[in-house]
């Protein structure tokens, strides 16, 4: 900067400085509000847990990430409260008790202990997944938190119309007994079931979703998004291993759901000719008589694969297994449990029979 001619030197330098102590102030300024974007930024990174939101696909990490550990809010933008049940060592696979590497691995898993919450393997246990079926676990909790065992459940035309696996044999017009439903829900998988237990619990599916979405928050579930009762479209329904862990452990703390996925085949009331419906359980671990199963739920589509939430208890001890995206889910958690029950805890090993490959 050039002195000016009509000013003294003394004048000239005080213009200087004062010019010097402008241009730092703005620097500083500039920098504080980098600063602050930045921090918005980060905020913003971990209220989603670095999901990039709701509205995309989940995407495959090649790591497990510990997001919900961060995350203040569900994929649906609710406020999360703590988890239902606390994983302890989800963070840390190099200490699991169990190093399982399996041929084929699923795309995501975990085996923990159903009561205390103990992680015994692991792999990829935040990442967030497709999950069909296994949506329908939260349809079943959120029915029986809500319906009394007698409650009659409308067969509306949007249950009937259902897509996927069904019961089938739903009387349009007519009430069916809520228990029955649930089984129709949990053994077969029905998605005709899920849609008339939605509409009854909630009057509309959107309601219902939103209870859904309600209720994964409330149970601390930071992975976790539904945009159906059934899971039979995948577009915004998505879990995670450690979430479904959790949800597993809710499950069976409800003595009607724990009663139904234990059950391999059931003969219900149903207001159909002969007035009985037989309906039977797709969990390879029931069909195929592993020994202490205790449930839980099947789910599959091609975009999610094959997926398993399986339970078993064996002299006090209760173990589940996750398992999505496998070629083999029946076998792969089969061989957790195993591991599980003898290694960890030492218990004597029970003559089984094998269960098939693609099971």
């Amino acid at each position: 900067m050039r002195p000016s001619p009509f000013l003294t030197p003394d004048q000239s330098r005080l213009r200087r400085q004062r010019t010097e102590r402008k241009r730092k102030r703005n620097r500083i300024a500039g920098l504080g509000l980098f600063a602050i974007a930045l921090a918005v930024a980060v905020i913003a990174l971990i209220t989603t847990g670095g999901s990039g939101g709701h509205k995309g696909a989940p995407r495959r990490t090649g790591k497990s990430r510990p997001a919900v550990a961060v995350a203040l809010r569900s994929p649906d933008g609710l406020l999360l409260s703590a988890p239902a049940l606390a994983l302890a060592g989800i963070t840390t696979p190099a200490s699991d008790p169990i190093q399982l590497r399996f041929h084929r691995p699923p795309r995501a898993g975990l085996l923990f202990n159903l009561t205390t919450g103990q992680v015994l393997w692991q792999r990829h246990p935040y990442e967030r997944v497709r999950i069909a079926s296994l949506t329908k676990m939260m349809t079943a909790l959120l029915t029986v938190r809500s319906t009394p065992r007698n409650a009659p459940v409308l067969i509306t035309r949007n249950a009937v119309e259902a897509g996927g696996s069904k019961v089938g044999v739903l009387p349009l017009g007519k009430h069916v007994p809520v228990e029955s439903m649930l089984y129709g829900l949990l053994l077969p998988s029905g998605n005709d079931a899920a849609i008339a237990l939605a509409e009854h619990v909630a009057g509309s599916i959107a309601a219902f979703v939103a209870r859904m979405n309600a209720e994964a928050a409330k149970l601390g579930l930071g992975c976790t998004r539904y945009s159906s009762p059934s899971g039979y479209f995948n577009k915004g329904n998505f879990s995670c291993a450690a979430d479904l862990a959790i949800l597993a452990h809710v499950d069976m703390s409800e003595p009607r759901i724990e009663q139904i996925v234990r059950t391999y085949a059931a003969v219900l009331p149903f207001p159909i000719k002969g007035g009985k419906l037989y309906l039977y359980n797709n969990n390879p671990l029931l069909i195929y008589k592993y020994p202490g199963v205790t449930g839980l739920k099947t789910g599959y589509t091609i975009e999610a694969g094959r997926c398993l939430v399986a339970t078993a208890e064996r002299d006090g001890i209760r173990l589940g297994a996750v398992v999505l995206n496998s070629e083999d889910p029946g076998v792969q958690a089969k061989q957790l449990l195993d591991r599980g029950f003898e290694d960890v805890y030492h218990l004597p090993r029970i003559a089984e029979p094998e269960i098939p490959p693609g099971a």
